[in-house]
């Protein structure tokens, strides 16, 4: 047995002297099989990348019980939204000597002193971080380790403070340790709908590859294992060898595609997805499923070269097939292909997402297997088009015949390809989708309109929360920085009717007919009125009329009232004419509270002025800084970063998926590149013969293309139909409308000519050598 081996190893690289098939061979067995390594390593590693920011979660978590012999660590969490990106700022003070220190850092910063994350520290040191490092203040005296971090991007500082003035912050938890058992890991459906058919389209097409490049030289392999079988050499022995030739270039890739993860991991710390960037050293598989991609892959490639000679007899003068072509099992192929259009059919009935828990396993499962029906039923496909064509050019009839005695080879081969074309169907129509579903920047107020209305001048840009006490010092900041307009104060809180045992209400905005022109076009205004902002979808914002109460967001003890606001005499505001921020919302001036005081709700400052928003908003920032974490900053518009994130979140997707699905595409057209190259080298003599006998290189090099062609035509309209079949009913489950670009099809069918095209004309020189007379040489 092990002399079978050896000689197998001996024969894959030429038996005793180098051979460039054998060598070609080898090479793109041993670069299929490091492809596939190199991409299962990382998708392994993700197992591991997840334990291990959950543990790190888990370790962060605060402990609010008092425990004996524990002095508290005074901790206020307080978020910064620069417009880019948010920074955690924990405010910290320890309550005495025994606090205990949070993870990640080596002691409590003391007053004044900040320690931040590496990502923390790059992001203020940058023009985007201006306003965020004025506002945190402090003097930077270290980094945040790996265990105080979920990941390498968080972008979290601590600041120190006094413990008299943190512990009278409203928000401030006395915490007595930190760490708490890591949560079982939840199984997203949605995630798995979405990332099943992707990780499909990545995967498959490689494994086509890697037994397209196990089997090249079938024809060469078998005329030698004849003459093997000459000098004695049993049919078990035949198979050893086989595997063995195989195994070299297997093993070979399995090493090739170790190394190139192992290269790769290091540039995994740089990468920023959608935000988030990775530890490299969490970047890597779990034992287990490494071994298991360590002998399923190089097993793949050496099952693949074995399985070849299932139908093949080995004789001692030569290599007899038996018998025809022998009818495809069709019952494996089409269960495939119905149990996934049956699961994709079944969710179009399911009418409520209640039932998502079911629904998207079902969706993850039948998107599956309708891609890889894709790769099953091609080869049948073709096999029954081409029975039944006749006639035709030369070149035409050339291609049809090779088809009609072989199509399963450039089937398999074309399969690959099609499964990525169905694959971009999907993505680039959820792309868009997604694209699409963004939505309009609404009508800001403060348009031209008729004479004596209040108006605003310019769009709210920011908007500031604070305390009863620091409002004021609020205001006067921010009305003395050069390009705000006005900070216009209201008093947020919700008003419920006295009788509430059915729920209702609406939130409130009690403010001066300035403040309120700023948050929508309220037209006429004069102290005493009220206005009533629509809502989006409809939903009235006022409650009947009858007595009410002013809850406050200090809980039930606040409330005041009862207080009388008439319904009829609210102004209804269109929701097209208020910021996003109010719609559905009740704006009131104080006279119409009448006798009632008023409550006390949470403190808003309106900031306007001239210029952009982002910039009107970056200068409310610098100013507020003297604040600190007494005054909370946000956008004046919910959408006002949001639609840029979105933006930007969509674009990092859709150049990863693009730039994945061409690699995945390039590797497709090798294969066929492969396949043409394998079948001129096996048709080497008649194709010389038929040059000898007239037959121009032109007709012989059409023949190639419509050998090509023809499988991928049928291949191109499978992938269309797969592709819109997963995605209907995927963009039905998340919620998506249908964005089908028929602009995209012709894109992907393009792109499937290109292949066939670009594969044809780099097989050429090839052809043109093997049709020269000196072919028709034979010892």
């Amino acid at each position: 047995m092990i002399r079978d081996f050896l000689l197998g190893l001996r024969l894959a690289v030429g038996g005793g002297r180098v051979s460039g098939q054998a060598l070609l061979r080898l090479a793109m067995t041993t670069l299929g099989v490091a492809l596939v390594v190199a991409l299962l390593l990382p998708a392994a590693s993700v197992i591991t990348l997840v334990d291990e920011q959950q543990r790190r979660e888990a370790g962060q978590t605060p402990v609010l019980v008092p425990r004996p012999g524990v002095d508290p660590l005074y901790r206020l969490d307080w978020f910064l939204d620069t417009g880019d990106d948010y920074v955690q700022a924990v405010v910290v003070a320890p309550g005495g000597p025994d606090a205990p220190v949070p993870p990640g850092l080596d002691r409590i910063p003391a007053p004044g002193e900040v320690v931040v994350s590496p990502a923390a520290a790059e992001f203020l040191a940058g023009p985007q971080g201006v306003s965020a490092r004025a506002r945190i203040g402090g003097t930077v005296v270290g980094e945040i380790g790996k265990p105080g971090l979920a990941t390498a991007g968080d972008l979290v500082v601590y600041l120190g403070a006094e413990e008299d003035r943190l512990r009278q912050a409203g928000d401030t938890e006395a915490v007595y340790g930190f760490g708490a058992e890591p949560a079982a890991m939840a199984p997203n459906v949605t995630a798995a709908a979405l990332v099943t058919p992707i990780a499909v389209i990545l995967v498959l097409p490689l494994l086509v590859f890697v037994t397209t490049a196990s089997r090249m030289g079938a024809a060469q392999r078998e005329r030698r294992l004849a003459a093997l079988r000459l000098l004695g050499v049993g049919a078990a022995q035949v198979r050893r060898i086989a595997a063995a030739e195989s195994l070299l270039g297997a093993l070979a890739g399995l090493a090739a595609g170790a190394a190139l993860f192992m290269m790769l991991r290091p540039l995994i710390g740089g990468l920023d997805l959608f935000g988030l960037r990775f530890f490299p050293e969490d970047f890597t598989p779990p034992l287990l499923v490494a071994v298991a991609i360590a002998l399923l892959v190089p097993g793949l490639a050496v099952g693949a070269a074995v399985f070849g000679l299932r139908r093949v007899v080995v004789e001692p003068l030569g290599v007899v097939r038996q018998g025809g072509p022998r009818r495809r099992r069709m019952g494996w192929r089409w269960a495939i292909t119905a149990l996934g259009a049956s699961l994709m059919t079944a969710t179009v009935f399911v009418e409520e997402r209640e039932s998502s828990d079911l629904v998207g396993p079902i969706l993850a499962t039948g998107s599956g297997l309708l891609l890889v029906s894709v790769a099953v039923l091609l080869p049948w496909v073709v096999e029954k088009l081409v029975s039944r064509l006749r006639g035709g050019s030369p070149a035409w009839q050339l291609a049809i015949r090779r088809l009609q005695l072989d199509s399963g080879t450039a089937s398999r081969v074309v399969s690959g390809l099609a499964v990525v074309l169905a694959g971009s169907v999907f993505v680039q129509t959820l792309l868009g989708a997604i694209g699409g579903d963004q939505p309009g920047q609404p009508g800001q107020p403060g348009q031209p309109g008729q004479p004596g209305e209040t108006r605003s001048s310019s769009p709210v840009a920011a908007e500031v929360v604070v305390d009863a006490e620091n409002a004021a010092e609020a205001q006067r900041l921010l009305a003395g920085t050069p390009g705000i307009t006005g900070a216009h104060h209201v008093v947020r809180t919700w008003l419920r009717p006295v009788d509430d045992s059915e729920g209702g209400g609406a939130f409130v905005e009690i403010g001066d007919c300035a403040a309120l022109a700023v948050l929508a076009e309220i037209g006429r205004c004069a102290d005493g009125d009220v206005f009533v902002v629509g809502s989006e979808d409809g939903t009235p914002a006022w409650p009947p009329s009858e007595p009410m109460r002013f809850v406050s967001h200090a809980g039930p003890e606040a409330e005041l009232g009862p207080v009388w606001i008439p319904r009829g005499e609210g102004v209804h505001v269109p929701a097209q004419r208020a910021t996003p921020a109010v719609r559905g919302v009740v704006l009131v001036t104080p006279g119409a509270l009448g006798r009632t005081p008023m409550p006390a709700g949470l403190q808003v400052l309106y900031v306007v002025g001239q210029g952009e928003p982002a910039s009107v908003y970056e200068a409310a920032a610098l100013a507020i800084a003297p604040l600190a974490w007494n005054a909370a900053l946000g956008p004046g518009s919910p959408d006002m970063f949001e639609s840029g994130r979105l933006d930007e979140a969509t674009a990092t997707l859709r150049s990863l998926l693009l730039a994945a699905s061409l690699f995945v595409l390039a590797v497709a057209a090798l294969s066929l590149l492969l396949l043409s190259i394998e079948q001129i080298v096996e048709r080497r003599r008649p194709l010389a013969a038929l040059a000898a006998s007239g037959v121009p290189l032109s007709v012989l090099a059409r023949g190639a293309l419509w050998h090509n062609a023809v499988p991928m035509a049928v291949g191109v309209v499978l992938a269309l139909v797969a592709g819109c079949g997963i995605t209907l009913p995927i963009l039905r489950y998340v919620g998506l409308d249908l964005w089908l670009d028929a602009g995209l099809l012709g894109i992907v069918s393009g792109a499937a000519v290109l292949a066939v095209l670009t594969a044809t004309a780099l097989a050429l020189p090839l052809l043109r050598q093997v049709s020269r007379q000196d072919g028709l040489r034979s010892e």
